[in-house]
Order: structure tokens, then sequence, then C-alpha cells
């Protein structure tokens, strides 16, 4: 067997490589020039039209309108023959659907080195990281809007530490640590709280979690090093952090996943529950949550194969509970962006409408923050807009793969044809 090489002359095969680098160095640089220009349009064009066959404010879906963008923010919506008269470059979506963009309340960006650019791209604007640095707020013109509430309250020994470790990243069992903070008195708590907002808290969290839940992701994938049952905050010093927390003008959500943290959560005033828990709620205390306005975010696709998520969602939504959007971002098997299947699971065991699930991921998101007019696209709001091809009305897989984000008024994606802007 022969082996038959091929030669190619040296001065011919110079030509062919430096014909071939200047052809990728030309498409390179046509790209590069369309990226900057379309970034720098956006950044410079003082006044944009935007119109759809559908456009959702946060609360209302609108047919044949129009929104105007200046300066980062939305200063007009209405029929799309007025808003033209105000002027603006228009691009014409079509036969698509509008959207402010999606705020999840329930993330842990830090702990996995999440991209914000990867979750911004994908239509969630504003993301609630409920359990690490304490940072304050940032993002919103053009990158992820990222609010945080800083480290877990927790007792000695408590969740998360027995699953994140006993100095979480760095930090002791009694100081400061990406992922907990320790507290074993009142004055501690209050203390801790006003540490907290100061430092740029959005919310206060706690953990009221014993573990030990069947199927719980706190637990699955990881290796406590401490086994069941952990320690929990007393009453007490749980009435103190809510006392200081509200003090300051701020809410506290409790990691549930029992009936004992439940029982807690209520007992103390707690405003909110991080997760529908894991484990299935008596009656009773379902019904007393409701009556004392207890909001819920859902995670209910994270905790698919907890024994009580759907029956507890069922439930609460027959007694009329307050339902928003978290599809807790970091666990796996939930996408970097807006959560299809969460949304999905919300439609089928809550009996919301489509209008209704996009609003706990919007307007009342935005509410539940104390930041309106975040989550909506009335006048005044940050132009922080997403909008697919299409229904998202009928088909909410859609908003998994946004056609166009903007942030701040800043274009992050555009999927639609140029050739529709006039």
């Amino acid at each position: 067997m022969s082996l038959v090489a091929t030669v190619i002359p040296i001065e011919k095969a110079s030509s062919k490589i430096l014909v071939s680098m200047f052809m990728i160095y030309t498409a390179f640089i046509c790209v590069s020039q369309s990226w900057a220009n379309d970034r720098q349009e956006t950044a410079k064009q003082e006044r944009v039209l935007l119109k759809a066959d559908r456009i959702f404010d946060g609360r209302t879906l609108h047919e044949d309108h129009a929104l105007l963008i200046d300066n980062g923010k939305v200063i007009e919506i209405g029929p799309a023959p007025q808003i033209r008269k105000r002027g603006g470059k228009e691009l014409d979506l079509g036969d698509a659907t509008i959207l402010p963009g999606f705020i999840d309340l329930h993330a842990h960006l830090a702990l996995q080195n999440v991209s914000h650019h990867a979750v911004l791209r994908h239509g969630v604007t504003t993301v609630r990281d409920v359990g690490g640095p304490l940072l304050a707020p940032a993002g919103g013109d053009g990158s992820l809007r990222v609010l945080r509430t800083g480290p877990i309250i927790t007792a000695p020994g408590g969740y998360p530490i027995p699953v994140f470790g006993q100095h979480g990243h760095g930090g002791g069992d009694h100081g400061h640590s990406d992922v907990a903070l320790v507290v074993e008195t009142p004055d501690q708590a209050r203390e801790a709280v006003r540490h907290l907002i100061q430092g740029g808290a959005v919310n206060i969290k706690i953990a009221l979690e014993p573990g030990g839940e069947p199927g719980a992701p706190w637990t699955t994938g990881h290796a406590p090093s401490v086994m069941p049952p952990w320690p929990l905050l007393p009453l007490e010093i749980i009435q103190a952090i809510v006392d200081e927390t509200h003090k300051l003008g701020k809410k506290v959500t409790a990691h549930v996943g029992e009936q004992q943290g439940v029982e807690l959560a209520l007992a103390a005033g707690v405003d909110e529950w991080a997760h529908v828990p894991c484990m299935e709620i008596s009656g009773d205390l379902l019904q007393q949550a409701v009556q004392q306005g207890v909001r819920i975010v859902t995670t209910i696709d994270t905790l698919s194969l907890c024994p009580g998520v759907y029956s507890n969602t069922l439930r609460l939504a027959q007694l009329g509970a307050q339902f928003y959007y978290g599809a807790e971002i970091a666990h796996i098997e939930i996408p970097w962006g807006i959560d299809a299947r969460e949304l999905q699971l919300m439609l089928h065991l809550t009996g919301m409408t489509p209008l209704a699930l996009f609003e706990t991921a919007t307007a009342k998101a935005g509410e539940a923050l104390g930041l309106s007019p975040l989550g909506t696209l009335i006048v005044g709001a940050p132009a922080d807009i997403i909008a697919v091809k299409g229904n998202a009305f009928e088909n909410v897989k859609l908003l998994e793969y946004p056609d166009l984000v903007i942030s701040g008024g800043r274009l992050i994606v555009n999927h639609f044809p140029s050739k529709k802007a006039k």
C-alpha cells in the first residue's frame, strides 16, 4: 500500500492562506461592526416605537397598540395611530406578543456561577437572588438587574450550613458567609437585619428547614455534613426578625418545606414562602396562610419530586392564595432564563388564566419587591421588554426563547427581520 502526498507549490499555498485569512477577517469585521452599530444605535436612539398585534403591559392585554421608549423608559403606550404622532424609529413586529421582561423571585446566581447574560437573553430581565453574597442592587441598563437578600439568616448549624458546608463560602458559623448568617439571640437577629438592609438587601430571607423531606432539591445531589433534623430558629428570634424588617420597610421570605417550618412562619407573621412546601401541609395551615396574605413563590418545577408540592399548590389555589413566579435558577434542569415548564405547571395546577400567570412574573412581582412600576410597560416603567413571534397567550413555551429582549432601553436580542423597521 502506498501513500501519496499532494504537494501544493509554496507560492500558491501562501496565496490561498492569505485570501482565506482576509475573508475571515472581513467577515469578522462586518459582524462586529453590525453588532456595534446595533448597540450604538440602541444606546443613542432617543425614541423608539414598538408595535405588535399583542402588547401585555403587566396588567392588561392590548391589541394593535404601540409603545414608545425614550432614554431607557416607557414614555407612552396606546393605539398605534396615536403613538405614531409622537415620532421615533418604528419597529413593527407584526404577529407577535410584547411583554415586560420577566422577574424571577427565586434564583441562586452566585452559588452556581450562573451567566447573567444567558439569563437576560432568555427573557428574565430581573432576578431576586435569595441566598448569596450581600451586594447592592445592580444592572438594568443593558445587563441583568440583580436584587439580593444577602445571606440566609439561620440557627447555629441550621440550613443551609449542613448542605453548603459549615463555613459556607467563607466566614464562620457565627458570622457572615456567602450563604448563611447565624444568629442566636433576638438582639443579634435585629442587628443582622439592619446590617443586611443597609447593605442593599431587597428582602430578608430566613431558613426554617429541619431537612429530611424525600425528593427535596436542597438534599438531592448534595451530601449534608450533618444529617437531619437540623436546628431551627426559635419563634422569639423569628418574631424579632419580622418586626425589625417591617420597621425598615421590607418583607421577610422564609424557606419552608414541611409542617414545622410552616407553623413557625405563620406564628411569626412571615410575609412570604420562598417555595410551595415540599411535604403535604394540613388544610388548616394553608387556610391560615391565605388569610394572613402570605405570598407564595412557586418553584414547582424544581420541587417536582416532592410528595406534597402538587397537592399543596392545588389546595392553595382553591383557597385563593397569591402566587408569584420563581423557578429557582441554578438548580439542575432549571433553564437559565424563563422556565416554560414552571409556567405550564402553574397554569395547570392553579387554574389561573395566561394573563394572570404572566402578571405573577411582571407587575405583581414588581409590586412584591416594592419597586413598581418595574414589571410593567406603563408610563415611567423601565424599558425592560421581551417579545416573541406568535401568541404567547396560546403557547407559553415560546417564552423560553424570546425573539426580542431589551434591558433599560438597550437592545440585547433581536431576531425580527430588519425590513419591518420604518
